[in-house]
């Protein structure tokens, strides 16, 4: 079918379930941000393939929301469909909840899986539809018409060793009921894959690039249960889970056990993160309290102990090599003018981070983008789709690594012959607001939304800007986007020592150009005077950044040092780890920067 025909086919299916809009959201039951192939519904039914998206259909409608990230992506993919695109914060552009309301009928109905939407997104729809009294019903229309739906994923589970996790999950289910006490609760529904993870230290393949498997959690004053499929768990894993006091629980039993709760409990639930289906199963329980609040497992793990953060380093050292060996690889392949594609980057640098001890895989598809490609965010390319490396311009290489001890991020833009003026300024720029970022140094207690603009500042001056935050959490052994902490102009988490964030400015012109520098960096202590405690950042990636490009006048004497500080780190800590080669290539790489 294509993806006219597959709307109209919903649209079908709609009028015989009686209902005038339907809702097709990026999500599946646990509000993930990346989705088992069993829930890309929205990317079958309207040929977006992005991480992040809405599909909206009405009866002669269809509308499909996403982000800067993909606005050039998802205006190709959708072409010809009929389906409108709206790109999301841009003057004019409805919301989601504020379209739907304008279209559908007064007294009409509004169908969704409620098992995939989230409770936060419930409310929104009732706000708004509360004028016209639109109400909602909880129906899967999705099921009947995906032919060929994908299985639920069932990969063999496993538990991460405590010499690279640092607390044992009966220790981390003390630490989350300590703070549910906070909350004046007792309970809670754990439906996040990446909590679930951490908490148990369990670790499975359920989704590309995630270590993450298809479970839930529930946390009772004394007990604590674990649903999944047991068949997926070793028998070793069963007896340590088990050994934790966490008792297992088939997958599909989650709603009869939320209904069968026999004891008086508070039991918190994330809007966000939680379906509106089990919010409902909560509901109907009389000796369940459902409380909203905040998810206290995502502050836990934001922070990570000082094993995660030791481990973390080693990752990024292994990582660093990977990176190192690439760089020398393309090098050598450009300059004997052997053909090299983005396919072919790709290749090479998975190849290279394979061969790192303990390595799990990428830690997200690797964007290798060439010239104006990079002006797409979340470009990937295909044997079908990608472009030949030439001998100018620039590179860019957005990539990560899942490794036993740790997940990594990282961003190098390579200058591929001599760039041109307007290149050099470009970069120089995005170079610049690496290192406002880097450098700051701020009071404790502060958000990403107070850091957020001091790398902006920059772009600002110039009257420029970039369409996304400027970095975000990442995992350990888990996701590479990580809360609650954030460096954008909504996130009010306050950072904290342990943290950790990644640093990545860019530039997107379309259909000219693109740069982007990425670090991770962790939060730690800076000093403390009679004005309180102030906090900084450290670099834990170890990669030298590209100088071919930068324009070292444009660069304050802060900024220079600051570069070639990081680059004598760079140098220093990955020496150990490589050749002799290798060596001469990097100590070339990481030489100062001279105003």
């Amino acid at each position: 079918m294509t993806t006219a025909e597959k709307i109209k086919k919903l649209q079908e299916s709609m009028k015989h379930a009686g209902v005038d809009g339907y809702l097709i959201p990026s999500s599946d039951p646990h509000m993930s941000e990346y989705l088992p192939t069993h829930y890309e519904a929205r990317s079958w039914f309207s040929g977006f393939n992005g991480s992040a998206g809405t599909l909206a259909v009405t009866a002669d409608k269809a509308a499909l929301w996403t982000d800067g990230r993909y606005f050039i992506q998802a205006e190709n993919q959708i072409k010809g469909s009929g389906i409108i695109l709206m790109r999301m914060k841009e003057p004019g552009v409805p919301t989601v909840e504020e379209w739907l309301s304008a279209e559908l009928p007064s007294d009409g109905v509004m169908g969704m899986d409620g098992m995939i939407t989230s409770m936060e997104n419930i409310s929104l729809f009732e706000k708004a539809f509360q004028q016209k009294r639109i109400t909602l019903k909880d129906v899967d229309l999705v099921t009947p018409i995906w032919e060929g739906r994908p299985a639920l994923p069932a990969t063999d589970a496993w538990i991460l060793d405590q010499k690279y996790a640092g607390k044992t999950p009966s220790e981390k289910l003390t630490l989350v009921r300590s703070a549910l006490q906070k909350e004046a609760a007792d309970a809670m529904l754990v439906s996040r894959l990446d909590d679930n993870a951490w908490l148990l230290n369990l670790r499975a393949s359920d989704i590309e690039f995630n270590p993450f498997a298809m479970s839930f959690c529930m946390i009772l004053p004394k007990d604590a249960f674990l649903f999944i499929d047991e068949n997926r768990l070793p028998e070793s894993a069963r007896n340590y889970l088990t050994g934790e006091g966490v008792t297992i629980r088939p997958y599909t039993e989650i709603i009869p056990a939320i209904q069968s709760i026999r004891e008086t409990v508070t039991m918190l639930y994330e809007a966000s993160g939680t379906s509106y289906t089990l919010c409902e199963a909560m509901k109907s329980n009389p000796k369940i309290t459902a409380k909203k609040g905040t998810d206290p497992i995502q502050l836990l793990k934001g922070v990570k102990n000082e094993t995660e953060l030791s481990s973390m380093k080693n990752a990024h050292i292994k990582d660093g090599v990977a990176m190192v060996r690439f760089a020398i690889e393309l090098e050598e392949k450009m300059a004997n003018h052997i053909p090299v594609s983005e396919v072919d980057v790709d290749e090479m640098m998975r190849r290279h981070r394979l061969e790192q001890e303990n390595c799990l895989g990428e830690s997200f598809g690797t964007i290798a983008a060439y010239g104006a490609n990079a002006a797409m965010m979340h470009y990937h390319p295909t044997k079908e789709n990608h472009s030949i490396l030439e001998e100018k311009g620039f590179l860019l290489v957005d990539c990560g690594g899942q490794y036993l001890d740790g997940t990594t991020d990282i961003t190098r833009t390579y200058a591929l012959g001599e760039p041109t003026e307007e290149e050099k300024d470009y970069y120089t720029l995005v170079l610049r607001s690496h290192i406002r970022m880097a450098r700051t140094v701020f009071k404790a207690g502060l958000p990403g939304k107070n850091l957020d603009i001091a790398a902006r500042e920059p772009f600002w001056e110039r009257g420029l800007d970039y369409r996304c935050g400027t970095g975000h959490g990442v995992g350990f052994v888990g996701g590479v986007h990580e809360g609650p902490q954030s460096l954008n102009d909504r996130n009010t988490t306050p950072f904290e020592e342990g943290m950790t964030i990644t640093d990545e400015p860019g530039i997107y012109e379309e259909g000219k150009i693109g740069i982007r520098i990425e670090n991770e960096l962790v939060c730690k202590k800076a000093f403390e005077t009679e004005y309180g405690k102030f906090l900084c950042f450290e670099p834990i990636t170890y990669c030298p950044i590209d100088t071919k490009a930068v324009d070292a006048s444009k660069l304050s004497w802060e900024e220079v040092q600051w570069l070639n500080d990081y680059h004598e780190m760079v140098l220093q800590t990955l020496t150990p780890y490589l050749n002799e080669k290798e060596l001469s290539w990097l100590a070339k790489a990481c030489a100062p920067v001279v105003k």
